[in-house]
């Protein structure tokens, strides 16, 4: 009965998962709520069950493996329970009526009582559904946009379950057009009829807006990236910064309107004296368009569209399928914020109309200059369409990080620097290291101390607090993973700690994992892993370490740990790669340039280099 008057019960499923092992070898439930009506009342009836019938030491004992709800939404209650059909009549009804101050006080004894399972997973099919579970359900507004594109929706997923989260609107190729014909119209008013002051300080309101807003943010984030909400929340003030930076940068010389003068090398043929001035400005480039990952689906948005905008340029941006709510979410901040609706756009494709998006951007001769983040393979292909219009491009590409441990480094240190290096994000960043070389005098040390780190990280589900590291993008990129690993192992590699997927959370969920005496001809060592696995080989001479760590046709970042200062110097200027850590895993910043040499891109993101990337160079002689 309970069942049956429970509200909008065929949109809601509600699922148990296994949180971490009790004492007794069975499991913790945890389930997860949306909406917070439904949330309420399953957490209230299950604490009056409780109250009311105490439970046997049969179901005691057994009640941590019991299944409550299942998935078909159908409500269980232990077996030896016995609750009266008028008893559930009216708890039912009582029930229905949810008194809001009633069920709150339910929902924090549920938290303190271990006779009740918390929340933690519940399918979300539609995006009204899932705003209801904001604090600001206004951030996934999105209805207008799907009734005027006309072109359909796409599902997104949550990758730690494969539930649907959402339905977003399909927007093609000719969306894409539209958009950047409505760019081109605004861009005009934008950058003619605004000063560096006021863009900055539509910026300013912006990064406020997602510092209100943080919350929601990151747990959308969290729910279709899977990633941790601790690294979410980190995330969204990483991308906060660059607002933030590039604000101040819009009035400086280096930004639009700026410039220099020399003087002038002409003389006058009558008397020899100086001829002419000359005047160097920069120009904002134009319409711009942005194509950014799912891995930082907030800041790479920020850290590309922040220096844009500073500008005066217009941004078409085209979100990771995968990701596409976080920057929906963060186009309405834009707005709100009192940025012009043409001035940044999102358009979101599904997988099969995204090569029509990217084509467009990339052959449309309005599009001035692109920037993309992504692989290096997909890059490459931009790139060669983006030359049919000369287009001026930034590419932040893929990379194969090394990170070196040296004799003399602190291993507490070099251990830390690591493990954040490497685990964050389950793996999941251009800059992680990858290759790890240990000297072989402290190599024993050092593995020891750096598996015993990994192998405390907390596996889970990204809105568990408790979660150090979350799931794969996707079973694809577990099944790649899991394949690399194993034929390291094939080869002769030692598998320390995890080296296979955790089933028992899903199908994307990856063991962090530390492999020694790597073959460097394997996969997992030769190419970009993007996953929770450590290779780890030993050298013997600086020499050999430099030539094993340069060894990639790749260079976007390379670690080390010394204390030798003349050491830190000489690797940091001979390391092939465009961003260098000492000592420190994680080094990216906003005031600090992001890029890499060879085959992991050109260009450069973050820092006073960052905005001339959307800046053309104009030479004017004034002969007055």
């Amino acid at each position: 009965f309970f069942c049956a008057i429970l509200p909008n019960r065929s949109s809601i499923e509600w699922i148990e998962e296994p949180k971490k092992r009790n004492g007794r070898g069975g499991r913790e439930l945890e389930l997860t709520p949306f909406p917070l009506q439904a949330r309420l009342t399953a957490r209230g009836f299950h604490l009056l069950l409780w109250i009311l019938q105490p439970e046997s030491q049969e179901a005691k004992q057994n009640r941590q493996d019991r299944r409550f709800l299942d998935r078909s939404s159908h409500f269980t209650t232990r077996k030896d329970m016995r609750v009266g059909p008028c008893l559930t009549l009216i708890s039912g009804l009582f029930l229905r009526v949810s008194f809001p101050a009633m069920m709150i006080a339910f929902c924090m004894l549920c938290r303190s009582s271990k006779h009740v399972v918390r929340a933690l997973s519940v399918v979300r099919p539609t995006v009204r559904t899932l705003a209801t579970g904001l604090k600001n359900p206004a951030l996934l507004d999105i209805d207008s946009k799907i009734g005027a594109n006309g072109a359909g929706t796409y599902t997104v997923e949550n990758p730690a379950n494969g539930e649907v989260i959402a339905d977003v609107p399909i927007m093609g190729g000719e969306a894409a057009q539209l958009a950047i014909a409505n760019a081109q119209t605004a861009l005009e008013a934008w950058r003619d009829g605004t000063t560096g002051i006021q863009r900055g300080s539509l910026l300013r309101s912006w990064s406020s807006l997602l510092n209100e807003n943080a919350q929601d943010i990151a747990t959308i984030m969290t729910l279709e990236s899977g990633k941790p909400l601790k690294e979410a929340l980190a995330e969204v003030a990483y991308a906060r910064s660059f607002l933030d930076y590039y604000a101040g940068e819009a009035v400086r010389p280096s930004s639009a309107g700026g410039g220099f003068m020399v003087p002038t090398p002409f003389s006058k043929a009558s008397d020899g004296s100086p001829k002419g001035q000359i005047m160097v400005m920069q120009q904002a480039i134009g319409v711009v368009g942005v194509i950014t990952p799912w891995n930082f689906p907030a800041a790479m948005i920020a850290r590309n569209v922040g220096p844009a905008l500073a500008a005066g340029c217009a941004a078409v941006v085209k979100p990771s399928e995968l990701t596409p709510l976080t920057a929906l979410a963060m186009e309405k901040l834009a707005i709100e914020a009192g940025i012009p609706e043409n001035i940044l756009q999102m358009v979101t494709p599904d997988t099969a109309s995204t090569p029509d998006v990217g084509t467009e951007i990339c052959t449309n001769p309005i599009v001035r200059q692109l920037s993309f983040t992504g692989s290096t393979a997909v890059g490459k292909r931009l790139t060669e369409q983006c030359s049919s219009t000369m287009k001026r491009v930034s590419m932040e590409l893929g990379g194969n990080a090394p990170f070196i441990i040296f004799e003399d480094a602190d291993i507490g240190q070099a251990v830390d620097a690591a493990v954040v290096s490497k685990f964050r994000n389950a793996g999941q960043t251009c800059v992680c290291a990858d290759r790890f070389l240990v000297h072989e005098s402290v190599r024993e040390e050092f593995v020891e101390r750096f598996a015993a780190k990994a192998r405390a990280l907390s596996l889970g589900f990204g809105m568990d607090e408790e979660t150090d590291v979350g799931p794969l993008i996707s079973a694809d990129a577990c099944a790649r993973v899991e394949e690399k690993v194993r034929e390291a192992v094939n080869m002769g590699a030692t598998c320390l700690v995890g080296g296979e997927r955790t089933t028992e959370l899903g199908s994307h969920f990856f063991q962090p994992t530390v492999l020694t005496n790597v073959p460097m001809d394997s996969k997992i060592w030769a190419t970009e892993t993007f996953g929770p696995v450590a290779a780890i080989c030993s050298f013997s001479s600086d020499e050999e370490a430099l030539s094993i760590a340069n060894d990639s046709p790749v260079g976007l970042a390379g670690y080390f740990c010394t204390k030798d200062l003349s050491r830190a110097f000489h690797f940091a200027n001979q390391l092939e790669c465009g961003l260098v850590g000492v000592n420190e895993g994680v080094i990216s910043t906003s005031s600090a340039p992001f890029g890499g040499v060879k085959e992991s891109g050109m260009g450069r993101e973050g820092s006073p280099i960052g905005i001339s990337e959307y800046l053309e160079t104009k030479y004017v002689f004034f002969n007055v």
